[in-house]
């Protein structure tokens, strides 16, 4: 059951709020009307849970944090509901800040287990999968997708309606406007450097998977239209390798602004 002992006097929650079973609330926390925080949250001081937030059990908010904001968008009209959404064992570091979906009953949401470091940004309508960690001071544009697996290195950049497919790793102060497709190694302005070998072993693929992956890296993200590669390859091994390696291959197939491409000297 709730317990005041858990809820620091300086705390601000409006009625309405919806406080999970063990939820910890610190110093001069906001909590404010219709927000639901599932059980077992801990809000630091100082963060603010705006009306149109949603956290699963177990998920942490750090200081200074605000989650559920209105949209930086000059059209955005602010009487429209709309929400963010915040997946369990989540942890939300300082200075975070989420915003909620610029469309009618939209939702900007984040995965389980994901883990953003102090000062980073999710705009609205952003959709990040599980297990995502983005570092210190790395920013998502609107209506950015990021699967499952993906780090997002210290000061990178993601303009926005950009996909980032599971499994990829972005350096640190990367620039990115093109999509990136899943299991890459990208840095610089879409430059990618090969494979996230390193990632791909420690979410345990096997050594078939990842030889199946690099002969669809090399034959499809050459010269010419990586949409036309990915269907011949799609054509010809369709029904013999792993969701892996097709999952690679199938995100080509749809494209918002073109895809992230190797350095010739650094393609491995």
């Amino acid at each position: 059951m709730r317990g005041e002992e858990n809820i620091h006097p300086t705390a601000v929650i409006e009625d309405g709020v919806e406080l999970g079973n063990g939820c910890i609330i610190g110093p001069y926390a906001y909590l404010q009307r219709g927000a639901i925080l599932g059980e077992n949250c801990l809000v630091h001081s100082h963060a603010v849970i705006k009306t149109h937030a949603q956290l699963g059990n177990s998920v942490e908010v750090g200081h200074f944090a605000v989650i559920g904001g209105n949209p930086q968008h000059l059209s955005f009209n602010a009487t429209i509901n709309s929400s963010v959404f915040i997946g369990s064992n989540t942890r939300l570091g300082e200075g975070v800040s989420i915003h909620r979906s610029l469309e009618k009953d939209g939702v900007t949401s984040i995965g389980r287990e994901c883990f953003l470091m102090g000062y980073t940004h999710v705009a609205h309508d952003c959709k990040l999968g599980d297990r995502v960690i983005m570092a210190n001071g790395s920013l998502l544009g609107g209506h950015v997708e990021v699967g499952d697996d993906v780090f997002i290195g210290g000061g990178a950049a993601i303009h926005q309606f950009v996909r980032i497919g599971p499994g990829a790793m972005i350096g640190g102060l990367a620039a990115i406007s093109l999509e990136v497709a899943p299991q890459l190694l990208v840095s610089g302005r879409n430059e990618v450097a090969g494979l996230n070998l390193v990632g791909l072993r420690r979410r345990n693929s096997t050594p078939e998977e990842i030889k199946e992956l690099k002969l669809a890296f090399h034959m499809i993200m050459k010269d010419g239209n990586l949409i036309d590669h990915a269907k011949k390859f799609l054509a010809k091994h369709e029904n013999e390798f792993s969701e892996l390696t097709l999952g690679f291959a199938r995100f080509f197939i749809k494209s918002n602004c073109g895809y992230a491409r190797p350095h010739k000297r650094k393609a491995r």
